[in-house]
């Protein structure tokens, strides 16, 4: 197991020089959200079993090319423009990773009409509270943090995390409620039980009240990579 604020730190060094971040797609449109143009980056802080994210994920270092903030919202522009889309969004790994970066796009989103949705597993925003505090800067942001697991023990038998990481992705909910942050809670739901689910979003009240119903319930998706590495995990999802 490992620690995914050490992962992040050791990745960071891989993928950001300065405000430059390596991405190994940019951009495209496609259909969720209603319609969105993606920019798609390398190196995530968790290894997650079902995440669709292979080379670029594991081997950063192998793949992908340093953009600058400027470049990547040129080109996420572009693409939505040309389909009518009004949101943006980094995608494909961990966008918090490399904050500079991070918030010189979305310092150049807030000069534009556009919405991004920032994609993230809130592990960093929950380990720094100054993360949240900074990111309520942004009027055109919404974060759509995305939950691994139901509990620890089912977050590291996902994530390969170590167990008590889970925390950080509740307090990133905290986090972000307490900067007055527009989000939303995510969760993937394909490996855990009705009643840790629900066990779950008992704990969501406890920061605050509207979190369980905002919930966004996420199903894998079976792309043949995720099967494979699924089948060597032996993880077969609930339903």
């Amino acid at each position: 197991m490992f620690d995914p604020l050490t992962l992040a730190q050791e990745t960071e060094k891989i993928v950001v020089r300065g405000n430059l971040k390596k991405y190994y797609r940019t951009a495209r449109g496609g259909k969720w959200y209603g319609g969105i143009a993606s920019a798609y980056c390398c190196g995530c802080n968790l290894r997650c079993v079902f995440c669709w994210s292979g080379f670029p994920r594991d081997h950063p270092d192998k793949i992908g090319e340093f953009y600058s903030p400027d470049q990547v919202f040129n080109q996420l522009k572009q693409v939505a423009s040309r389909y009518g889309y009004r949101q943006l969004r980094i995608t494909g790994n961990e966008p918090t990773i490399g904050e500079d970066h991070l918030f010189g796009i979305l310092e150049l989103i807030d000069q534009s009409d556009f919405q991004f949705i920032l994609e993230t597993n809130g592990i960093l925003i929950g380990h720094d509270r100054h993360y949240a505090e900074q990111l309520s800067r942004f009027k055109n942001l919404h974060v759509r943090v995305s939950l691994k697991a139901t509990g620890s023990e089912e977050f590291s038998r996902l994530t390969g995390a170590k167990p008590e990481a889970f925390d950080l992705q509740l307090v990133a909910l905290k986090n972000l409620l307490d900067a007055q942050v527009s989000f939303h809670p995510a969760l993937m739901i394909s490996f855990s039980s009705t009643s840790d689910i629900s066990e779950l979003k008992s704990k969501f009240t406890e920061i605050h009240q509207s979190l369980a119903d905002r919930l966004e319930e996420e199903c894998v998706i079976l792309y043949p990579p995720v099967v494979e590495r699924l089948k060597k995990a032996s993880i077969e999802p609930t339903g």
